[in-house]
């Protein structure tokens, strides 16, 4: 076996939604960049990383290629993996927090990477919406980043969230998708305007809208969506006198013709989908439907599904440029309808 100290200082975190090979890679180059490692020196077998780390072969091989292919590990035939060079240097080593992943956050998690580029370091973590579990690991997380990028949605203790975000240096900051009033000080922030957008999704599918008499918004009782869709949605119903009812639960929800559905949750447009397959509803004429958030399975079922939506692929470019340009700006990201046949 390698000297112990080679694994004091590369573990993997079974907590961290990176994937082990990149957290593998990265904590190599941080300790070598921390001069824990030094060049000529040999570092463990395949099989070794194996076993310490409780990760597969493959993983520990796809991590040593990688190195390999940047030019920081070489190899002998019959000896293994040595450091080659120690001459690079992490200026950028980011700690990302998502509050869950889903096709949209996906489509976010892709762009920022690609815009950032393979050589950045980036510990990847999803704590679920739960404050608690936030805290629990940005307190654990508090030194050795040069970024934090923070999308804040919780089910509950925003404000408690908040203190701990105060805490770290606004220079570092950056929010995604949601402005947070608790959040204080010059920090990046690349966000919704949630109650405009909504409203002006609308107002661009009144025509659509205008054959149908109720508007009803899906919006779960216990949920880490702003409040601020609810007021642009009654905001617009208001304005244009639609009947109009925000509900929690779709499952057991009456459901006439002339009702058109407006849902944020992927699991409540599968609900509503085969509730009205089972009524025997033609979707797009007798109920309309509408989702939040763009994805490209929407675009395919039941002929296409009208979603209004943000642009999450420029949401997380931007966010990666700001990185990049050490911006401190506030950029409001457009929001669109797309019109489909479910209206």
């Amino acid at each position: 076996m390698k000297p112990i100290r080679f694994f004091d200082h590369v573990r993997i975190d079974e907590f961290s939604a990176t994937p082990k090979y990149l957290q593998l890679t990265n904590a190599i180059l941080i300790a070598i960049e921390a001069r824990k490692l030094d060049k000529n020196e040999m570092l463990p077998s395949i099989n070794e990383l194996s076993y310490a780390l409780e990760i597969s072969r493959d993983t520990a091989e796809k991590g040593y290629k990688y190195l390999k292919k940047i030019g920081v590990l070489a190899s002998i035939p019959g000896k293994g993996y040595y450091i080659a060079s120690t001459e690079f240097r992490q200026t950028l080593r980011i700690c990302l927090f998502f509050n869950k992943l889903s096709s949209h956050k996906k489509i976010l998690y892709d762009a920022f990477i690609s815009t950032l580029g393979e050589q950045i370091a980036v510990d990847f973590y999803i704590y679920n919406s739960d404050c608690t579990l936030f805290k629990k690991l940005l307190s654990n997380k508090l030194e050795g980043y040069s970024h934090y990028v923070i999308i804040p949605h919780f089910f509950e203790g925003e404000e408690s969230a908040c203190q701990m975000i105060n805490s770290i240096p606004k220079s570092k900051l950056i929010i995604l998708d949601k402005k947070v009033p608790g959040i204080t000080g010059e920090y990046a922030a690349v966000y919704e305007n949630f109650e405009k957008d909504i409203y002006n999704s609308l107002e661009q599918a009144r025509e659509s809208l205008s054959k149908y008499h109720t508007l009803k918004l899906i919006f779960p009782a216990r949920s880490y969506f702003p409040k601020e869709i609810k007021k642009g949605f009654l905001r617009f119903c208001q304005q244009y006198a639609f009947n109009h009812k925000i509900i929690s639960d779709i499952v057991n929800e009456p459901i006439q013709e002339g009702e058109v559905f407006i849902n944020l949750m992927e699991s409540d447009l599968v609900a509503l989908v085969e509730r009205l397959i089972c009524l025997d509803l033609k979707i797009g004429s007798q109920v309309g439907v509408i989702s939040y958030n763009e994805t490209p399975l929407k675009r395919i079922i039941l002929d296409g599904i009208t979603t209004i939506s943000t642009d999450f692929q420029e949401m997380g470019s931007i966010a990666a440029k700001m990185i990049i340009e050490n911006s401190n700006k506030h950029v409001e990201v457009p929001f669109s309808l797309i019109l489909r046949s479910s209206l």
